[in-house]
């Protein structure tokens, strides 16, 4: 029975013994199970803590980077270092084309040359969207990787040359804008590479981070541009001009024998083309004449643009309006900005086609040298605008070279300027009057208004000096008034003591017909003068009426309802086309002093005058040839058959006074 008591107890202890042991193994693989865990956490959570630093230190590194190469040259030095990867590179896509890499010198090697071959073959590619993995990583705008043992690994051309260098893997992944890829980073690995999602993940976040640095950069040199750049030509700008120029003057100032040269040039009647077509014409035209410049500089500069001068960092910009510059860098002498000048004068002058209408328009060069000894560039840019006034003055399409003389002169001019504000004011200006004449018996038929200025320092300022001065800035449409009042008044004084239906011609410049208030003026002088109908004149040149013939086609019309006489003045010095003289309504054709002086000597103004006189009464106008100075020239002029004849033959222009006495003497006024 003992026995038996023993056996029971001794299977009670083996049951707990077997219990316990299970017990301990159960405990035992949960400790190990949670050890496993724990272990796992901590090695992703130093993982994690890894890729955060690594995020944080690229980031960082970007936004205190003064360049996007030296923000791209830490994230390839942080990244091999994470991965342990021996070898990293840079490829940008090309800022202009868009089409292949620009497979940088950028890398990040510690190898002291190991891979310099593998890196002159990577350097020589152009890797374009189908080559190579640059190109699979920019067609797929993912990471991507190929390893030595792969099935496509023909398709990579530098695999052969890695692996002779001992390397067996490739990784790459892209910098992104968005959905636009901008960069590659590309990494070479010494072992078979598998990238798992971690890894992945990480380089699609340092791919955006980087993206960003682009993308500031990208808005500095956008905002940079727009700062020193011409939005409508996108010609550099008065600023960046003045910024090569004075790089040019400073190595002037280090290297013997440098010489440059700025050319100023302006659009000659601009003006009527931005009026008459409209402003979308005017900036078409402006786009036209920046391209001509550029293209013709860039053909004068493949022609070579004199001997022994191979040419610099030439500029073209827009100064604003339809004012250009040019900076014609490292000339050899000053026959080559002549050069360039007249090439681009005939450049210029070809017909451009705006809104369907052929139109020309010419241009007038100033020119500057840096030999005149400049010490500062804002005096040279100052002297070739100088320059480009003279130009405009002489008739347009032309060049002129600066002088000192010139300056003397634009100098008086600003004088001019100021006191020209304050002469009317001070009763400087006053009227003359030239007699008109009928050459067959000598007699005063009417009078033609002149504007004199006498300065009180300067004495007698012409007018072909003062008037050019009161239309730039503004002042002739007031003097044009005030001379049409004081003119008709005078005339009514006339009319009354003589009973004569003498006329009075004043002038009318450009600004004044484009002005709306012109036809008002001339309805209320003539209202509160009460001169004969008919006897007002008004006279015009022809450039100032072809500028716009449809609008001075309207005034004219409205003028003559008025009753006044509508001259049209200088004729034959300008561009008026038969097709349009016949549509105006004028009354009166001027023969230019410039045919009239020395036609008994030179046969081709003799001619000119007989057509004019001849193309005048054809179409039923009266003639007046003025400028006559001789027996001879008035003698021809009658024989013509002109009506009306105006010249220091017969009188100078007159103060009133003398005018009435004029009179007296051949017996006018009783």
């Amino acid at each position: 029975m003992s026995d038996s008591i023993n056996d029971a107890e001794s299977a009670v202890a083996d049951a707990e013994i077997a219990r316990l042991n299970r017990r301990l193994r159960r405990e035992s693989a949960a400790r190990h199970e949670a050890e496993a865990i724990a272990e796992h956490g901590l090695r992703d959570l130093f993982q994690r803590q890894q890729e955060i630093g690594l995020l944080e230190s690229i980031a960082a590194a970007s936004n205190e980077a003064d360049s996007v190469e030296d923000a791209m040259r830490h994230a390839l030095a942080a990244v091999c270092k994470f991965a342990d990867w021996p070898l990293g590179h840079l490829l940008l896509v090309d800022g202009d084309a868009r089409s292949t890499f620009d497979s940088t010198m950028i890398w990040h090697d510690e190898s002291s040359g190991r891979y310099d071959a593998l890196r002159a073959l990577t350097e020589s590619i152009a890797f374009g969207r189908s080559i190579g993995l640059p190109g699979r990583v920019w067609e797929s705008s993912a990471p991507a990787w190929v390893n030595s043992n792969s099935l496509d690994a023909n398709a990579h051309p530098r695999l052969p040359e890695a692996e002779r260098a001992g390397l067996r893997s490739l990784f790459a992944f892209p910098v992104m804008i968005g959905t636009e890829v901008v960069a590659v980073l590309e990494f070479f690995s010494m072992k078979h590479q598998t990238p798992d999602e971690a890894l992945l993940r990480l380089m699609g976040q340092i791919g955006m981070t980087l993206g960003r640095v682009v993308e500031r950069r990208r808005t500095k040199d956008r905002l940079m541009h727009d700062a020193l750049h011409d939005p409508l030509t996108q010609l550099g700008n008065r600023k960046l001009f003045l910024d090569r120029l004075q790089q040019a003057h400073l190595r002037a100032q280090r290297v013997p024998g440098y010489q440059f040269s700025v050319l100023f040039i302006d659009l000659d009647r601009f003006k009527g083309v931005n009026d008459g077509l409209g402003h979308q014409a005017g900036d078409q035209l402006i786009i036209a004449t920046a391209n001509r410049m550029t293209n013709s500089l860039r053909h004068i500069d493949m022609m070579s643009r004199g001997e022994g001068d191979v040419g610099g960092a030439d500029f073209v910009a827009r100064m604003g309006g339809d004012e250009f510059t040019i900076l014609l860098d490292n000339i050899s002498n000053e026959r080559v900005p002549v050069r360039v000048a007249e090439r681009l004068l005939s450049v210029m002058a070809e017909p451009v086609v705006l809104d369907e209408q052929q139109v020309i328009v010419t241009a007038s060069i100033g020119i500057a040298l840096s030999a005149s000894g400049y010490t500062d560039v804002h005096n040279m840019l100052r002297d070739a605008d100088t320059a480009m006034y003279y130009a405009k003055q002489k008739g347009r399409a032309r060049w002129v070279m600066f002088d000192t003389a010139m300056q003397d002169n634009a100098l008086r001019r600003l004088k001019l300027e100021s006191e020209l504000r304050l002469a009317q004011g001070r009763g400087e200006l006053w009227l003359a009057y030239q007699p008109i004449v009928t050459p067959r018996d000598g007699q005063i038929r009417g009078f033609e208004a002149l504007l004199r200025w006498d300065h009180p320092v300067y004495g007698a300022v012409g007018p072909a000096e003062f008037i050019p001065v009161a239309e730039e800035i503004g002042l002739i449409v007031g003097m044009g008034g005030w001379i049409l009042r004081n003119a008709c008044n005078q005339l009514r004084t006339w009319q009354q003591d003589s009973g004569q239906p003498l006329t009075m011609s004043v002038n009318l410049s450009a600004m004044q017909l484009s002005d709306d208030r012109l036809v008002a003026l001339v309805a209320q002088t003539l209202s509160e003068t009460g001169i004969l109908a008919g006897t007002l004149k008004l006279e015009l040149t022809e450039s100032a009426v072809m500028a716009d013939p449809d609008h001075a086609l309207d005034i004219f019309r409205q003028l003559r309802e008025l009753g006044v006489k509508l001259c049209l003045d200088d004729f034959g010095t300008g561009y008026s086309s038969l097709s349009q003289l016949r549509r105006l309504p004028l009354d009166t054709l001027k023969i230019d002093r410039s045919f009239v002086t020395q036609m008994d000597r030179q046969d081709d103004k003799r001619q000119i005058a007989e057509v004019v006189v001849m193309l005048a009464h054809t179409l039923g106008l009266d003639v007046v040839a003025e400028g006559a100075e001789t027996a001879a020239e008035v003698a021809l002029l009658q024989g013509m058959g002109a009506d009306f004849v105006q010249g220091y033959y017969y009188y100078k222009p007159m103060k009133a006074d003398a005018a009435g006495a004029a009179w007296r003497e051949q017996g006018v006024l009783r």
